[in-house]
């Protein structure tokens, strides 16, 4: 783990919040660091103060105000109401003196049109839930409308789409600033997907499913893949290693991983050369060729269609 300095969140809950949403961020940012040191301190104010009514038919007592907002690192906005009324103006005031100062502002879901409102997003591009892409292009139309990625990082701006993006985005909130490391023991806890680009559509595919807690031939033959990465590996091989047809491994391998053995591979590549892109000075051609790529032409090219950067850019984002 990164000594990462500990960072305030301010997390904005107001009357009538989807339990599902406010839970987000306080399972990543909090919970999800139970038994392990906390990285970030988060803290809940309330639009409306005291007592309010989630949408889920129970209420919670929230003892902050939007006070704490004037010394927050970061501002989770974590949905709106499905109405869109306007922000309140000390809301609007508030993130606008947060953002001069260097905090980030975040606006899960319709959380966005928060965002959208302090102005701060005209000219930049913005997602929020696709099915409320209309009301966002039309009430704003100075901002630049995507509706198809999970998530869009403008370094102190964040939009998410909707839903499970909420959790990408946050997972990415503390890649970004903790490390890939920390994020991917975070997945694991939380018994997610470790990475989903923020540029990857909110129509997705079945992620890779976790490792198979039994043991078998198979599951000791991919522990020993993952070890040596940086060989080439062959299907007729692996299933020859396991005594298997190679019919028999790959439908046993989708079985057990959740997906082709080739995509399971190339997602273990991308993983290994994040790490070790943010943990050392290596030029990127060693980089491709320690994480198995053979060239860095295909690492490049495989890496921007992933994640939807360049692996330089993720160093300069991600190495601290």
């Amino acid at each position: 783990m990164k000594n990462s300095p500990i960072r305030k969140i301010a997390l904005v809950a107001f009357e009538g919040i989807s339990a599902f949403h406010l839970s987000v961020p306080c399972l990543v940012f909090q919970d999800a660091f139970i038994q392990r040191q906390a990285i970030f301190e988060l803290n809940i104010c309330s639009l409306s103060g005291g007592e309010i009514e989630t949408g889920s038919g129970f209420s919670i007592v929230l003892n902050q105000d939007m006070s704490i907002l004037d010394s927050a690192d970061i501002i989770v906005i974590p949905s709106w109401p499905n109405s869109l009324p306007q922000p309140p103006k000390l809301l609007i005031e508030k993130l606008l003196a947060a953002h001069q100062r260097g905090c980030v502002l975040v606006g899960l879901c319709l959380g966005a049109f928060v965002i959208a409102e302090t102005g701060l997003l005209n000219g930049k591009t913005a997602t929020t839930h696709w099915a409320f892409s209309q009301q966002f292009s039309q009430r704003f139309p100075q901002v630049k409308f995507d509706s198809q990625p999970l998530f869009i990082d403008h370094e102190q701006l964040i939009t998410s789409a909707g839903t499970a993006a909420s959790l990408d985005c946050c997972l990415h909130i503390v890649r970004r600033f903790c490390g890939t490391e920390v994020a991917s023991q975070l997945s694991r806890v939380m018994v997610t997907a470790p990475f989903r680009s923020g540029g990857q559509q909110q129509y997705i595919p079945t992620p890779i499913s976790p490792r198979p807690e039994q043991v078998t031939s198979l599951t000791q033959v991919i522990e020993q893949v993952e070890l040596e990465l940086n060989q080439p590996h062959c299907l007729d091989s692996l299933a020859q290693r396991c005594a298997m047809s190679r019919r028999t491994f790959t439908r046993q391998f989708k079985a057990s991983y959740g997906c082709t053995f080739s995509y399971w591979l190339l997602n273990q590549r991308l993983k290994l050369s994040q790490q070790l892109l943010e943990s050392s000075n290596y030029p990127i051609t060693q980089v491709a060729e320690l994480a198995g790529f053979g060239s860095e032409s295909v690492y490049r090219k495989n890496f921007k269609m992933a994640f939807d950067i360049s692996p330089s850019q993720w160093r300069a984002n991600f190495s601290g």
